[in-house]
């Protein structure tokens, strides 16, 4: 993976032109009984390029993520992007006040009527063009300097991309993208649409002839992403809670699969019952005012 392609270019780096070194390598020129043997081209072309795109200022954290960056899992909901001016759903006056769940967020809701869901995910999308990332996505963002952070967020929207995070498992599906009504999984029929492409009509097919459909897991519907994300979850050094009410699931579960050695933080400006007993540090703020507070403690003490 990345570990192992930087590992080979830090190698490549430190050795001398002609060296050989055990191992796989990047760019070998040569293999002899196992060793791979660096051309004096390959050695210098990474040597000039790469360590001069890297300044002073960033050789340290190229050789950080080498020796090895802590796993920050990052557990996101409706209050993550509240703070942009987008509707939550459980909220008094959210979106189930409007729209109730039975005729927008379920398959029965779609067979009964697919062009009133289908005008409701419009309405949705159009909105994405009015709002912007808060400063908590942000944040999140600037901490892949010092970790490596995994977003995984219930929220449908793009607002973590759109901040900057590169690695980001959307549990509930996206906002962005359409899918086959018949197939929604099949990754040959999701496609990802423009701004100008936001407004899906009836008619609109897939590749398999079927209705284009919002690309979102709706209630009753199995979570495909949810053991990407148990796997990740299981890695983490630390967890955080931000804007959830742990009371939907697959995603509220994921806290059991935290290791018992990691930290675990809850940022949320209302109480929040987790369903756990074990130690959690709760940063009883929104969004971007808790992630503001917990990037100053989690890099206080990383440099301790």
């Amino acid at each position: 993976g990345w570990k192992m392609f930087l590992e080979r270019i830090v190698c490549i780096i430190q050795c001398d032109p002609g060296q050989a070194v055990m191992g796989k390598a990047l760019g070998r020129s040569g293999m002899f009984g196992g060793f791979f043997v660096y051309s004096e081209i390959l050695v210098k072309f990474v040597r000039l390029h790469l360590l001069a795109f890297l300044e002073n200022g960033q050789r340290g954290l190229f050789f950080k993520i080498i020796v090895g960056m802590k796993n920050l899992v990052v557990l996101s909901g409706a209050g993550m992007s509240a703070e942009s001016g987008i509707s939550t759903f459980r909220d008094a006056g959210g979106l189930w006040d409007r729209y109730p769940v039975e005729q927008v967020a379920t398959p029965e809701g779609y067979a009964r009527n697919p062009e009133l869901v289908v005008r409701f995910y419009n309405e949705r999308r159009k909105q994405l063009l009015e709002v912007v990332p808060n400063r908590g996505h942000e944040l999140l963002a600037e901490l892949e300097k010092d970790f490596r952070v995994t977003i995984v967020t219930q929220n449908i929207d793009n607002l973590h991309e759109r901040a900057g995070s590169s690695h980001i498992i959307h549990l509930h599906g996206e906002l962005t993208k359409v899918c086959s009504s018949r197939d929604p999984n099949n990754p040959h029929y999701i496609k990802e649409l423009r701004p100008e492409e936001f407004e899906v009509k009836m008619g609109d097919l897939a590749g398999d002839g079927s209705q284009l459909r919002p690309f979102i897991v709706w209630f009753g519907e199995s979570v495909p992403e949810i053991e990407t994300a148990i796997n990740w979850v299981e890695k983490a050094d630390i967890f955080v809670i931000i804007g959830t009410s742990m009371n939907v699931y697959p995603a509220a579960g994921l806290l059991n699969y935290v290791p018992r050695n990691a930290e675990v933080y809850l940022i949320d400006p209302k109480p929040v019952d987790v369903h756990s007993f074990r130690p959690i540090h709760v940063i009883q703020k929104g969004a971007s005012e808790g992630v503001a507070d917990l990037m100053k403690r989690l890099l206080t003490t990383n440099q301790a």
